[in-house]
């Protein structure tokens, strides 16, 4: 293969009048009758080529189609006109494969980059989410190690035994039926008292029928169980975890900001402690705006959104009803219809990031609120061992990464935070 350099670094003052070699892909194509101008793209940057009637690849650069791969070589100079202040003249052009007919137009539906989802992934702005993303995973496994937690993981096919069971994703294992998990939380108490400070990365599916802008069947979620947390601490670390990935993208992923219209300084500004308010404290804000929820009820997008109006950080609601939550949040003892527990909101977008709380350690309690819930006791034996050899005060949460994602990126669907979104109504491509 050609030497070649990557586009990002032939965008300087340093390369004017020098001849490089870039490989890529055709992003756009306009020919006229003596030239013929090409914006090629790779994974750092774009950058306009242009190629006059009497080079040598003006034949190629005819015949040459949107998406095809090809190497470049030509002389670089400044110009203000060109979409990154540079262009190529061009005195060598080698087509490495030559696309067909590209099928994506600008005047295309929605339903229809979805459904070529595997080719629109290429546009500058999907580029740029993705750049994101893997900042983000990078971000999460970098603190999480940093505060001494060990990685570890939990089944993905499980007999039973969930936060949800209504929603949960039904399969055939071997001629039994078992189900894809929601959540590592009944696993990963059982690791707890092994390595006593846990995380995990992993997929998650949730088999809501939901069609909001904020739900996908199948998402990232990452996990921290702590032995020896109480609600305060684990808000701490939910708190640094969140404040150090609006740091590393920030600082790391400036440019892929500026194309998604996200300011980098608006994320580094975003630094602990978060507030924090009450879930009922929440319900009288809302009343002063003018929407009067009953206490008790969940707070839906639309009320979510309406409290972050009033915030430009993520905001911290703890002590949600108790009878409204999973099973292992236990009660507040000073305020027994309330539960040790929050969610963490974010602004602008008002969706709910993560959720946490500290986790019941009465077994009775335990099996009293799950058969309230309809579920079977035989599903959670494993778990009650957990309470009955050698249980200790502990605590976590779990945050779903691509609403993050959907918050750093001022995404309008959450489908666009993820490479291939698995919804009510799509499992394709």
């Amino acid at each position: 293969m050609k030497l070649a350099k990557p586009i990002k670094e032939i965008l300087q003052p340093k390369y004017v009048g020098k001849t490089a070699t870039i490989r890529g892909w055709v992003y756009r194509k306009r020919a006229m009758r003596d030239k013929v101008f090409l914006v090629i793209r790779d994974s750092t940057d774009i950058v306009q080529v242009v190629i006059n009637s009497n080079s040598k690849a003006w034949q190629d650069a005819q015949k040459i189609t949107i998406e095809s791969s090809c190497y470049v070589t030509g002389k670089a100079r400044k110009d203000a006109r060109a979409p990154t202040g540079y262009e190529l003249d061009v005195i060598g052009l080698e087509i490495v494969g030559l696309a067909d007919v590209f099928p994506i137009s600008r005047d295309v539906s929605t339903e229809f980059l979805l459904d070529v989802r595997h080719l629109a992934i290429r546009g500058q702005k999907m580029q740029a989410v993705l750049k994101v993303r893997s900042k983000v995973f990078e971000a999460i496994h970098e603190f999480c190690r940093s505060q001494q937690f060990h990685e570890t993981h939990s089944p993905i096919l499980i007999p039973g035994g969930a936060e949800d069971g209504p929603t949960l994703f039904k399969v055939d294992y071997y001629g039994t039926k078992a189900f894809l998990a929601q959540t590592w939380q009944l696993y990963a108490e059982s690791v707890l008292p092994a390595l006593e400070k846990i995380y995990t990365v992993i997929p998650a599916f949730r088999a809501e029928k939901s069609r909001t802008v904020r739900h996908l069947s199948e998402y990232w979620t990452v996990e921290m169980e702590a032995a020896w947390y109480d609600m305060d601490k684990t808000l701490k670390f939910a708190e640094g975890l969140i404040s150090h990935i609006c740091q590393k993208v920030g600082k790391d992923c400036a440019d892929a900001l500026k194309i998604l219209d996200r300011d980098p300084k608006e994320l580094l500004a975003i630094k602990a402690p978060f507030p924090r308010i009450t879930y009922t404290k929440a319900l009288e804000i809302l009343k002063k705006d003018g929407m009067d929820v009953k206490w008790g009820k969940d707070l839906r997008t639309l009320e979510e959104r309406q409290i972050m109006s009033h915030y430009k950080k993520p905001l911290i609601v703890t002590h949600y009803p108790k009878d409204a939550m999973a099973f292992y949040k236990p009660r507040d003892a000073k305020d027994p219809k309330t539960a040790r527990c929050f969610d963490i909101l974010g602004p602008g977008t008002g969706i709910e990031m993560v959720g946490g709380s500290e986790r019941d350690l009465d077994i009775e309690e335990l099996k009293k609120s799950l058969k309230s819930k309809g579920e079977k006791l035989k599903d959670y034996e494993f778990f009650m061992d957990t309470r009955k050899y050698g249980s200790v005060p502990h605590a976590g949460f779990g945050m779903g990464i691509e609403r993050v994602i959907q918050w750093l990126c001022k995404l309008e669907h959450i489908r666009d935070a993820i490479p291939f979104p698995r919804t009510m109504s799509r499992i394709r491509p």
